[in-house]
């Protein structure tokens, strides 16, 4: 009759988390999961001894009842954060922004393509050019020339701005509220990227009055200084290359262009 049929016992399957302590229903082996082996999984006792069991059905006692162990299914994996070469979580599927009027001016070619090594990606997403100069000797007229306003901002970053300098007396003459200058105190910027990654201990002294660029090369034993900045940019792939005052002064430049008067 239908109602003298025997119900069918059913086996609780388990995934084999690390950890779970469960017991070799055969032998008696109890022990912790500490991972899998060809198919087995691998339990280890509290002696610290450990032995592969086979995942068959019905194997295993959790908790004095009879189980199933099963591989645990793969859990998809968080996505990490990318990070921009600045340092900033960068922001995926986003194009870069129409030029805005700000602008932030470097020295030179070399300080341009520094900045874009590290800070490109975050200017473009503001949508702020970064525009080389030919030194800053005539930087008042330039500035006056360029027109800034609360809605049309400026920021220079000037290579070594330290108190009595010719480029402090220089950068004395700005004094426009819409412009912001920083500097670094390095004579060049190739001084700003940390020494040891271009394979030195520190950077040659050169003594005053002699080209730099030309100095340090003939003390590092480089032919010609373009061979020596391809070296340098190469040897920089994030802030972390470069030093702390040219990130300081690099952020508060991009702060400033970017938060315009209403």
């Amino acid at each position: 009759m239908a109602g003298n049929w025997r119900r069918r016992k059913v086996i609780p399957e388990v995934e084999a988390e690390p950890d779970l302590v469960v017991e070799d229903a055969d032998s008696g082996f109890c022990g912790a999961v500490v991972g899998f082996e060809l198919g087995a999984v691998v339990l280890e006792d509290r002696f610290g001894k450990r032995r592969n069991f086979p995942l068959t059905p019905a194997a295993f006692l959790l908790d004095g009842r009879t189980v199933t162990l099963v591989k645990p299914a793969a859990r998809p994996q968080p996505r990490q954060r990318r990070v921009t070469a600045s340092g900033s979580i960068a922001v995926d599927n986003v194009k870069a922004q129409v030029a805005k009027a700000s602008r932030i001016w470097v020295e030179g070619i070399h300080d341009a393509a520094l900045v874009e090594r590290i800070w490109g990606d975050d200017l473009r997403i503001e949508g702020i050019v970064v525009e080389p100069l030919d030194g800053i000797d005539d930087l008042a007229s330039a500035v006056a020339g360029f027109r800034p306003s609360g809605h049309r901002r400026l920021g220079v970053l000037v290579d070594h701005l330290v108190a009595g300098s010719k480029e402090s007396r220089i950068v004395a003459a700005v004094t426009d509220p819409n412009v912001l200058v920083t500097g670094h105190p390095y004579v060049d910027v190739w001084q700003a990227v940390k020494p040891e990654r271009v394979g030195l201990r520190a950077w040659p002294v050169i003594p005053p009055g002699r080209p730099w660029k030309e100095g340090v090369c003939e003390a590092v034993g480089v032919r010609e200084p373009a061979d020596m900045w391809r070296r340098i940019l190469a040897s920089v792939s994030s802030y972390k290359d470069v030093e702390t005052p040219l990130i300081n002064s690099m952020e508060r430049l991009i702060d400033f262009v970017t938060v315009l008067d209403d």
